[in-house]
């Protein structure tokens, strides 16, 4: 009972500093994934002017570059997640954002500066590198804030660490538009030999510069103490627990807490008899395990292809694309990111934040996969009227309209989902469940990058459109938009509730309800 009795006072505790010094520690490496994930894109578009000129970078070379930082990640999950149940949370939390810290520099050092098979083959490795771990922080931010916040805050707590994405993408934006202004005005004048040279070493800039705030954390990440829950519910030392809490937070003792708990006492222990994928494990956690997992891949086809999209259906420039140069393309998808992100991006994250405590996950996850799927039918559905009216490469109302899914992709299940796993599963299993769902994710990220890059692909007669075919793209949003329906269903009939209750409550519904059915 001592055990449960720490973990009581955890849930118990007010609002303190250290939550909210927590939330910046963990939140940056949610951080550099947005920051890498929004500045690749502009990238590209440098690198396809650098090095490809006339020929462009093709489909088959664009989709390997996308599904080898997401292939990365989806492994740090996997391996990342595990280590951090066998090991401790804290012991490989510093390792995950010194990899993330050394391969964003390594990928603004990429060799070679003429040949481009060797510069696309050692961005391509760094990034795979990036991508394990970028990975591996997802299941140990989430399981870290979830174990460290009380349970009538915890929900807003996780899903302020995910919303440093938000603080992430228009870092990017700024940093590439930053970058390209500067360079662009500097090599006025320059011969071409020069101006080369300069480009050259403003994409490497963008991707070094993201890596900074990150560095900035990893002292305090190294001193971070273990989780109380970690060292009281799988070490077994609820005294250590005890005393780790002390270091960071104000609590009670334990002593001094007993009184309190015998008017809400937690579940009593759970058996932990039964080991990870045995019979026992799928029979208390497979339906919530499948349920994270497969929300989270459906949330992840639709957020990674709309962002992909992103770029290639808006324009907020009225230059006409012929006479852009290296800079202008990069500048303009940073902008029109930037742009989204301050408008639809971050409001969803933080309506998440305020409202995740109050609503529950489960109504806000339908409600964003409805919406979702309805924007989508707003959006496919008079798409060829928006496209061809006058012939205009800029469009305010379809921009609207685009912008509302992710809102509602962030105030719904893009949030929901890395908050769910991370308070379903037991402490011994939680950060490796958390890591399953999101590789899970991860899987559908590749799945919906590769299908829509192929699907929306300009053959070579449209080689020099604005815009990809409208025919294509319109399939593609209601595509998207039975995706959103089938995570509406999968969140409705497999997803539990979790607000309100303690990370034990939450596990020992799951035994309670198996003991009733058996």
């Amino acid at each position: 009972m001592t055990e449960l009795r720490v973990l009581s006072a955890l849930d118990a505790t007010r609002i303190q500093l250290y939550h909210f010094k927590a939330i910046i520690i963990a939140g940056m490496g949610l951080f550099t994934d947005a920051y890498d994930l929004f500045c690749i894109a502009p990238v590209l578009n440098m690198l396809g002017e650098i090095y490809y000129k006339e020929d462009s970078i093709g489909t088959p070379l664009l989709s390997t570059f996308y599904v080898i930082s997401l292939l990365g990640a989806a492994l740090g999950q996997l391996f990342v997640g595990y280590l951090g149940d066998r090991l401790g949370r804290r012991r490989v939390y510093g390792i995950c954002l010194l990899i993330m810290v050394l391969s964003s520099f390594a990928c603004g050092f990429s060799v070679c500066t003429t040949r481009r098979s060797c510069v696309m083959a050692s961005l391509g490795f760094f990034r795979f590198v990036l991508g394990l771990g970028i990975g591996g922080d997802y299941p140990l931010s989430a399981t870290i804030m979830s174990e460290f916040a009380n349970k009538k805050t915890r929900g807003s707590f996780i899903s302020a660490v995910f919303s440093m994405q938000g603080l992430g993408i228009l870092m990017s934006s700024a940093v590439t538009m930053s970058v390209c202004s500067a360079f662009k005005k500097a090599g006025e004048g320059s011969s071409e030999k020069t101006r080369s040279e300069e480009s050259d070493i403003a994409w490497r800039l963008i991707l070094i510069i993201g890596a900074i705030p990150a560095a900035l954390t990893f002292y305090w990440r190294m001193r971070m103490p273990e989780t109380a829950r970690y060292t009281a519910l799988v070490k077994n030392d609820a005294i250590q627990a005890e005393k780790d809490m002390q270091k960071v937070m104000s609590v009670c003792r334990v002593s001094q807490i007993e009184e309190d708990s015998s008017s809400e006492t937690l579940p009593s222990s759970t058996s932990s008899s039964y080991k990870l994928f045995s019979r026992r494990f799928f029979s208390l956690h497979g339906r919530d395990l499948f349920a994270a997992s497969a929300n989270w891949f459906l949330v992840d086809v639709v957020f990674y292809t709309s962002n992909l999209l992103l770029s290639q259906i808006i324009s907020v420039s009225d230059k006409p694309h012929s006479t852009a140069n290296v800079y202008d393309s990069a500048f303009e998808a940073a902008k029109v990111a930037a742009i989204v992100a301050a408008c639809s991006t971050i409001p969803g994250y933080w309506f998440t934040v305020y409202f995740i405590d109050r609503v529950g996950r489960v109504k806000i996850q339908i409600m964003g996969f409805f919406f979702m799927a309805a924007v989508f039918l707003a959006a496919g559905i008079p798409y060829s009227w928006f496209r061809s009216e006058n012939n205009k490469t800029s469009n305010k109302g379809f921009m609207i309209v685009y912008g509302f899914i992710f809102f509602f992709s962030n105030f719904g299940p893009n949030t929901t989902t890395f908050i769910i796993p991370a308070e379903l599963f037991p402490a011994r299993f939680r950060s490796t469940c958390h890591g399953i769902s999101g590789a899970a994710g991860k899987l559908g990220a590749i799945a919906g990058t590769v299908g829509f890059l192929w699907g929306t692909k300009r053959y070579e007669e449209h080689k020099d459109d604005v815009f990809p075919d409208v025919k294509r793209v319109r399939i593609a949003f209601f595509i998207l938009g039975g995706v959103c329906i089938a995570g509406l269903f999968v969140t409705y009939f497999f997803t539990r509730e979790t607000m309100g209750r303690s990370l034990e409550e939450n596990e020992e519904e799951a035994i309670d309800n198996k003991d009733v059915v058996c």
